[in-house]
């Protein structure tokens, strides 16, 4: 019996509406990706298969939020909201955006793929230019440090793909979970920790340290953001260069005007 009658029996069996929803398990399995209480958008989420796994994962205080534009069967045994429309519609993402909260979602996930033509290259730019659209939702919906999913078929516009999504994330991954036909040139960018970070590494500017941390370290904010900085103390203004950042705080090291002027005389 082949993989495909494996994943089809199996989530007959389970009661889930597509053998996909095993790829969405797999991917979290490997990458941590849906926890208990967390809002997850799916993105062309008919016919609910990827939002059933996502719902038990998130339990009863979790949110899960499905959009498509064909309608979606209701999930009676979870609480779970559809939006039936385009994403890339204003309207639609007003909705999203309500269905979602101020708080942002933890997780955005998109298993969408073009209607085929049967044409590679053109089926490979359908599915790039559909996980662009995905992957703008994301940065859209996202909080500090969320995760997103996003289904592409492998070709010349992967890379570019991929490299854009590394800016704006911590790191990102190729996954091709085995849950995925052989035959398919589908791949899964698993991207973790979006970055919203209001300062890149290698910045220098003066920061005020309002607090020290448990590790004794002064705190500084810029807009909001924590930045930890060795070897000061509350009070004091300083000029520092960042030195790593991440989604929800950095660290930067003081910069000793003596030792630079120093230097500039050697």
């Amino acid at each position: 019996m082949g993989g495909k009658d494996d994943y089809y029996n199996r989530s007959k069996q389970q009661g889930y509406r597509s053998r996909s929803s095993y790829k969405l398990k797999q991917l979290d399995e490997d990458a941590d990706l849906l926890g208990h209480g967390d809002t997850v958008v799916d993105l062309g989420a008919a016919p609910g298969g990827w939002l059933q796994v996502a719902a038990e994962a998130v339990g009863e205080t979790g949110t899960v939020v499905g959009v498509d534009l064909q309608r979606i069967e209701d999930l009676d045994e979870h609480d779970v909201e559809t939006i039936r429309g385009d994403m890339t519609e204003e309207r639609t993402r007003h909705y999203l955006r309500e269905a979602v909260g101020e708080g942002g979602a933890d997780v955005v996930v998109s298993d969408m793929a073009p209607n085929m033509t049967g044409e590679y290259s053109l089926d490979h730019a359908r599915s790039v230019h559909l996980a662009r659209q995905a992957f703008d939702v994301a940065l859209e919906l996202l909080e500090p440090g969320g995760d997103f999913v996003v289904k592409v078929f492998q070709g010349e516009d992967l890379d570019a793909l991929r490299a854009d999504v590394s800016e704006e994330f911590e790191y990102v991954k190729t996954n091709s979970p085995p849950a995925s036909r052989d035959a398919s040139s589908e791949v899964y960018l698993v991207a973790k920790g979006l970055l919203t970070a209001p300062v890149e590494i290698g910045d220098r500017i003066e920061v005020t340290v309002e607090e020290r941390g448990e590790e004794g370290d002064g705190i500084a904010y810029v807009e909001g953001y924590s930045i930890f900085v060795p070897d000061v103390e509350p009070g004091e203004t300083v000029e520092v260069v960042v030195d790593d950042v991440k989604p929800r705080f950095g660290f930067a090291e003081r910069i000793d005007p003596d030792a630079e002027s120093d230097s500039s005389h050697d």
